[in-house]
């Protein structure tokens, strides 16, 4: 198989996804949460993404890149999806002092617990990168994206054998009752794809809070869903048996399936 006709199955099948689950996204009223409310979406969506799994298999490696476009290609606007603002007390005083107190914890399954301000982050080496977003609702937009590696950040605690996922904790609660903190979650490989970034700006300007501020996972071969917004600590597992609902995330939980990428 050619270079070129990897591309392509690769365009085709991000493609394919789109039109499904575009359709799904002019049903909605007020966002992701809907959908998950309903018998037929979480199904459909597990169809799709446990076809695009096989398919990533077959014509990509995990450490293929996503596309990267210039800054000609820049949306005009990049939406809000979710949470906007977190309802979160600790958040909210972190946010109203610009998060001049903000840390990111970093523990679990690592040789050195640590937890890192957004200097020492940004101190880390990083990078910066074009990145299109594309959201199960059906919507998508370029932005630019600047922020920490998150393979630096593993290397700096040190990873431990028995290791295998990356668990983001969030600070937006979640569900009717805001019962459910939000997190995500990414195997070893993403982790390590060298465009997968905790990021610190947008468009050349610090995250907005709307984005997720003050850092936001860009996993860039995945879709949205798995872009975790707000994170405030990083842990370290072998498994997810401990977590909320055992799925690897809040969305995860409810239905969604957990490799959602390319």
């Amino acid at each position: 198989m050619t270079r070129t006709t990897r591309s392509a199955g690769r365009r085709d099948r991000r493609r394919f996804l789109q039109r499904v689950l575009g359709a799904a996204g002019a049903l909605l009223v007020s966002g992701c949460n809907q959908l998950t409310k309903t018998d037929w979406f979480p199904k459909v969506l597990g169809v799709a993404d446990q076809a695009s799994e096989a398919a990533a298999k077959l014509v990509a490696t995990r450490r293929s890149m996503a596309q990267e476009f210039t800054v000609a290609d820049l949306s005009p606007s990049f939406r809000s999806n979710g949470t906007s603002d977190p309802e979160n007390p600790e958040y909210r005083a972190l946010a109203a002092g610009g998060f001049a107190e903000y840390r990111l914890e970093v523990g679990g399954l690592v040789a050195k617990p640590a937890s890192f301000s957004l200097a020492e982050l940004r101190a880390l080496p990083s990078r910066t990168q074009i990145t299109r977003h594309d959201c199960v609702e059906g919507w998508s937009a370029i932005a630019r994206w600047k922020g920490t590696k998150l393979a630096a950040l593993l290397d700096a605690v040190g990873v431990q054998r028995e290791a295998r996922y990356v668990v983001f904790h969030c600070a937006d609660p979640m569900g009717d009752d805001g019962a459910d903190p939000y997190y995500e979650s990414i195997d070893l490989d993403d982790a390590r794809h060298p465009q997968t970034i905790l990021a610190w700006e947008m468009n050349d300007a610090p995250l907005p809070v709307a984005n997720g501020a003050p850092i936001r996972l860009r996993v860039e071969r995945q879709l949205g869903y798995k872009h975790a917004k707000y994170v405030m600590r990083i842990e370290l597992v072998q498994s997810f048996a401990h977590i909320a609902g055992g799925k690897g995330g809040y969305w995860e939980d409810q239905g969604y399936q957990w490799f959602a990428g390319i």
